[in-house]
């Protein structure tokens, strides 16, 4: 649909993206499916694939709104607005309709969250484990992400020497975020943890934030970047490593449950972050090697995160009823290509009409174009941005 010379696509964060979603997926089979850990420690650490989704988003929402920035140019506030709703709502309320349909199937939990706030991404304020759609809360903290940073990013642009200014915003709104799971640990303890600490907005809106890092290194720091790229194996082993690490810790709750919990989510995140920056490389190993499948499942993967959980859920009970070990490979592989087929077809009915009605009315600008069918891009005018701050755009 676009000229490939307006976006270089890279492998290696569609890598990471698939790498994200078959962790959530590994981690709900054990949770919803099998009621055991099918696949040992990945899906003990599977949820971090959220983390690494935040990450992901924090990049590439970051540089969608710094890099126009970075160049001087005009961030029209309407037009992001316009295509991240016409992006994430269609098929989250496809979904969301399914649950209102039935609320009384083995798919609802033992509470639904007011339709108010099923509808605007509120959920996840008071949300406890075990009510209807829960797996939503990550998507409810995204989308209060993207009307806040575009809102700050152009308050910053008010000030001189803003990039100073916005570091220190970003370094301070990552130790709120530290503060604030170590205030709500503190208040409400373990017992309350679901709500008061994981799916507070509060206390992890922080996990996009080292995204958003990148993306300003990228724009505003261009010689930083590209000594960067030139270390990306290096980065791609740290990341491995920090990750693996600070992992083992916050599943061990070492080296004690309050301080994995005030600073687990922040180290998980830095860790995916290393990994992110790396992906960014042409020259990094991501880019160079082909993993089947990992392309697609990149690109169908917000569809396959709206639907997987009901389809698991909805299996669970026939496979008791049946008598069918869901432990089995031939049942694990059955009911994971369940999930991923349902999430495919609501990419291809719903998410990709809404794509192309994007392109229409809505049509990105030749730095950030990128094909419809494209899950992770990097831009590459964004490189090249210069390094004289956040240019004032309100003219």
């Amino acid at each position: 649909m676009f000229n490939s010379i307006d976006t270089i696509r890279l492998r290696g964060l569609d890598t990471l993206r698939a790498a994200a979603i078959a962790l959530v997926l590994m981690s709900h089979y054990a949770s919803f499916v099998s009621g055991e850990h099918t696949f040992g420690f990945l899906d003990k650490i599977g949820s971090s694939g959220v983390d690494l989704f935040f990450v992901l988003s924090g990049y590439l929402i970051g540089n969608q709104i710094l890099a126009p920035i970075g160049r001087g140019e005009d961030f029209r506030l309407k037009t992001f607005f316009a295509r991240r709703l016409l992006r994430t709502l269609p098929s989250y309320y496809v979904v969301l309709t399914v649950y209102l349909l039935f609320p009384h199937s083995s798919i609802s939990g033992s509470s639904t969250p007011p339709l108010w706030q099923l509808l605007t991404f509120t959920q996840n304020f008071g949300l406890a484990y075990g009510q209807t759609f829960t797996h939503s809360w990550s998507l409810c903290i995204e989308e209060q992400f993207y009307v806040v940073l575009p809102l700050v990013v152009l308050a910053l642009a008010r000030w001189k020497r803003s990039v100073h200014l916005a570091w220190g915003v970003l370094g301070a709104a990552i130790v709120f975020g530290m503060a604030a799971r170590a205030l709500a640990y503190m208040q409400y303890g373990h017992g309350a943890f679901a709500a008061n600490v994981y799916y507070s907005s509060f206390c992890r809106f922080d996990g996009l934030l080292p995204g958003v890092a990148i993306a300003m290194i990228c724009n505003f720091h261009p010689a930083v970047f590209a000594r960067l790229q030139r270390y990306a194996n290096v980065l791609l082993v740290t990341g491995l490593g920090a990750a693996s690490l600070v992992l083992y810790g916050l599943h061990n709750d070492l080296p004690n449950t309050f301080v994995s919990t005030t600073f687990g989510f922040s180290l998980v995140a830095v860790s995916y972050a290393v990994l992110t920056c790396a992906a960014l490389s042409p020259g990094c190993v991501l880019n160079r090697i082909r993993i089947p499948g990992a392309s697609k499942l990149a690109l169908w993967s917000y569809a396959v995160y709206l639907a997987h959980k009901p389809v698991f859920m909805m299996l669970h009970p026939q496979l008791e009823r049946l008598h069918i070990n869901a432990g089995a490979p031939m049942t694990v592989i059955a009911v994971m290509a369940s999930g991923i087929f349902v999430g495919w077809l609501l990419f291809q009915l719903v998410e990709t009409p809404f794509m192309r009605l994007r392109a229409r009315l809505y049509p990105a600008s030749s730095a950030h174009r990128s094909p419809v069918t494209a899950s992770t891009v990097l831009e590459h005018e964004a490189v090249g941005a210069g390094s004289n701050g956040l240019r004032s755009i309100l003219r």
